[in-house]
């Protein structure tokens, strides 16, 4: 009887008891933890698009023309110990510096996807003339076909031009004066064709 062995440890050689577990490829990673929020980037996209549009109306600027007369006359016309911003109105000045700092950004968000759409359906635009235009070649090719065999079929003019032909031809033929087509001689019961 042979003398049991131990088991023995199936690490490779020169490897330390300390390496990390095989990560399986047949397997999704788990998610990472981040640090910093995430956001959905479509629905920031769709936001900075509906801010951009309103920047761009009237109404923006009336609203903002109303809060920049409101604050100068709140810090000229109020006993001190109520102003908030003095004359050189450094923080007004701060405010519309960081509602532009914001716009910029948001405006040229906004035009980047607008850019985007016009580029898919431009390319939209180009494959569905390429397959109006492929189509046409077609129907003109088998036009062309229809006509070219058109071409070679007989007409009911050119075949009964052809079998006049005949019929003079087997007359002169004949000569003993027996009608080749008896149908035509007597307009009344054929006689003949029974």
């Amino acid at each position: 009887m042979p003398p049991e062995r131990e088991p023995r440890d199936r690490t490779p050689a020169g490897a330390t008891a300390t390496t990390r577990p095989r990560t399986r490829l047949d397997q999704p990673k788990p998610p990472r933890r981040r640090l910093l929020p995430e956001w959905d980037p479509e629905a920031f996209g769709r936001l900075s698009e509906r801010i951009a549009r309103f920047l761009g109306t009237g109404r923006f600027i009336v609203w903002m023309t109303v809060v920049i007369i409101l604050w100068v006359v709140w810090n000229v016309s109020v006993p001190r110990d109520l102003r908030f911003d003095n004359y050189p109105f450094i923080f007004l000045t701060l405010m519309l510096s960081l509602q532009a700092s914001y716009a910029a950004p948001l405006i040229l968000l906004a035009q980047n996807r607008q850019d985007d759409r016009d580029r898919v359906n431009l390319e939209q635009d180009r494959k569905q003339n390429e397959r109006s235009i492929a189509d046409t070649e077609y129907l003109t090719r088998e036009i062309a076909a229809l006509r070219v065999g058109l071409g070679e079929v007989a007409t009911r003019d050119w075949i009964r031009s052809e079998l006049q032909d005949l019929v003079k031809d087997v007359e002169e033929h004949r000569g003993d004066g027996h009608v080749v087509f008896p149908a035509e001689r007597s307009h009344g019961r054929d006689v003949d064709d029974r």
